[in-house]
């Protein structure tokens, strides 16, 4: 039987606080698109009291952001993202232009063809999200992005350091100090001064999320996002503290952040409560997680691995993390989620930030239809046809005439047919 021992927020209080931000949302992009530098930087001075002479960063700004840095942090730095670009790499091998000939004088083939510009949204405010480059920039040079600019909110009240070396190792093409559904804006619907891009990709915050969804359409964007999930499965081969310490790791993204635990073990499922304060007390972001986990946060206790994984199921969540006895039997039967961590010596604290995978993930259900963010989303399929002879003109010509004849659409049919009329006698 499966017993659901804490419950999270109800889906009245999501919608009535979705409603709110989609308001304020469809304002400012109206209010950019109308008056362009004028209106971000008013908001960018509203939103963050930002209003520099100008928002991209020149090359000796870039350099004094990296030389603040540490030769440490710098090699941090670039050790992950040669693992990220190592697997990005590994990811974009495997994609291939095909062109094969399906009938004798038929010849169909598809290339795979990188945008041409991206722009990538680092959050910033809050934390310095360097990992965020690299998962946004670097994949996008990684696939062959001719132009790739990165956005990313001031932290302190100027560009993050940290944010800038990541951007600028990762490869951006221009690096811009604006956050918010501004940035989002302005990279997307272009401005005066920033020529628009033809894809939106990146993490952000309810409101940035919102933003991308308007856009969709005008813009590709990498997925829906909604705020970090994270869930573990777990049974009595790990204890309650290691379970608390993963859920906390991740609720304290922020304050909306669903924290759930899937547990067969009746051990943890009572210690677990009193595990997650224990291990708040020693968090700086106590404040943030613990909300989380009280308005958001869900308990479910299970007979077996069979309730476990309808749940889990039900739930797809961002983020996985598996620790049970056979981990790979939950990949073996997953299918709804955004990426697994299997086993208790992984987590997704690796995967946020420099195992090599992409952390950019889909959240609020978008599992059960879509995958992360990875050097295919940069890259588009497009298809082509070549017919070599007149023969094989007429025959495909023949079986399309009667085609569109079963369809009533007389102007197909005459594309076929005029073709059909003016080679039959060559073929």
């Amino acid at each position: 039987m499966i017993k659901h021992l804490k419950t999270g927020q109800s889906a009245q209080n999501k919608a009535s606080n979705n409603a709110q931000v989609r308001a304020t949302v469809e304002g400012i992009l109206a209010d950019i698109e109308a008056r362009g530098d004028a209106a971000v930087r008013a908001y960018s001075q509203k939103f963050d009291k930002w209003s520099p002479e100008n928002f991209r960063l020149s090359p000796s700004e870039i350099d004094a952001c990296i030389a603040e840095l540490t030769p440490q942090q710098l090699a941090d730095i670039r050790f992950a993202q040669a693992q990220i670009r190592r697997f990005a790499q590994i990811q974009k091998s495997s994609m291939h232009d095909v062109e094969i000939e399906t009938l004798p004088g038929v010849v169909l083939g598809h290339r795979n063809i990188p945008m041409n510009s991206v722009g990538c949204y680092i959050p910033g405010g809050k934390y310095p999200l360097i990992a965020s480059a690299h998962m946004s920039v670097l994949t996008a040079k990684v696939a062959g992005v001719k132009r790739v600019i990165a956005c990313a909110p001031p932290f302190d009240g100027r560009p993050s350091p940290a944010i800038v070396a990541a951007m600028a190792l990762a490869g951006a093409d221009e690096i811009y100090c604006l956050g918010g559904v501004q940035a989002v804006a302005a990279m997307a619907l272009g401005t005066e001064s920033m020529p628009g891009v033809d894809m939106i990709v990146g993490p952000g915050n309810a409101y940035v999320a919102e933003a991308k969804r308007q856009l969709f359409g005008r813009v590709g964007i990498d997925l829906f996002a909604g705020p970090t999930e994270t869930l573990v499965i777990c049974d009595d081969t790990v204890d309650a503290e290691l379970v608390a310490v993963d859920l906390m790791g991740q609720a304290e993204h922020g304050p909306t952040s669903p924290a759930y635990c899937i547990t067969t073990s009746p051990a943890i499922a009572a210690e677990l409560p009193a595990a997650i304060e224990r291990v708040l007390a020693r968090l700086d972001t106590a404040a943030v997680a613990g909300a989380a986990w009280r308005d958001h946060g869900e308990l479910i206790l299970c007979d077996s691995d069979e309730e476990a994984l309808q749940e889990a199921q039900r739930l797809c969540s961002e983020h996985v993390q598996v620790m049970t006895k056979d981990p790979d039997w939950y990949l073996a039967r997953m299918t709804n989620y955004g990426a697994l961590f299997l086993g208790h010596r992984t987590n997704v604290s690796y995967g946020d930030k420099v195992i090599g995978t992409n952390h950019t993930l889909p959240t609020m259900g978008a599992g059960r239809y879509t995958g992360g963010l990875w050097v295919g989303k940069f890259i588009k399929t497009h298809t082509y046809q070549r017919v070599l002879t007149d023969e094989a003109s007429v025959l495909i010509g023949e079986y399309c005439s009667r085609l569109c004849a079963m369809e009533q659409l007389s102007g197909h049919k005459e594309q076929a047919d005029i073709r059909v009329r003016r080679l039959a006698a060559t073929a």
